[in-house]
C-alpha cells in the first residue's frame, strides 16, 4: 500500500511499473541499463479516489493524464532504478495530495477608484487625439 493520506492508500496492484532507457548523456552504461521508470496509475478506474480528488488530479496532472485516464509520470533523475523508482512513486503521492485539497474560492475585488479614475483620463485622451486627425466637416 502506497499512503498517500490517512484516508487514502494506492493499492501496489494499482501502479504499473515499466523501466525505460534514460534519456540524455551518459556513456556506455546508459546506453545498456534500463535505469528510468515510466509509472502508470489508472485513476479512472481507481478505487482509493473519490469523483472530486479525480476531477482535481485530472486537471493538476495536465499532459501527464491520457485520454483514457491514465497517469504517466517517467522518473529519470537518479542513476539508479531503485532510487528512480521511489522518485516516481513520491511523484505520485504528491500530485494526488495536491488534489485532495480543494481549491480556495476566488475572493472579487474592486479595482482601486483612482485606477478606474486613470483607465478613463487615457481613454478621453485617446479620444480625442483620434479627433484631431479626422478631416474638418467640408461646408458648401
Amino acid at each position: 500500500m502506497l499512503e498517500v493520506t490517512p484516508s487514502i492508500q494506492i493499492d501496489e496492484a494499482e501502479l504499473e511499473e515499466t523501466f525505460i532507457r534514460s534519456p540524455g548523456p551518459g556513456g556506455q552504461h546508459v546506453n545498456k541499463a534500463a535505469t528510468a521508470v515510466q509509472l502508470r496509475f489508472d485513476v479512472e478506474k481507481s478505487s482509493a479516489l473519490s469523483d472530486a480528488i479525480r476531477v482535481r488530479l485530472r486537471r493538476i496532472a495536465g499532459k501527464r493524464m491520457t485520454k483514457e485516464g491514465v497517469l504517466v509520470i517517467e522518473a529519470s533523475r537518479y542513476r539508479s532504478q531503485d532510487r528512480n523508482r521511489q522518485d516516481a512513486r513520491e511523484r505520485l503521492v504528491d500530485l494526488v495530495r495536491r488534489a485532495t485539497r480543494p481549491p480556495r474560492k476566488r475572493q472579487r475585488t474592486r479595482p482601486p477608484s483612482g485606477a478606474v479614475e486613470r483607465r478613463l483620463q487615457a481613454k478621453r485622451r485617446r479620444g480625442e487625439i483620434k479627433r484631431t486627425r479626422r478631416l474638418p466637416p467640408q461646408i458648401d
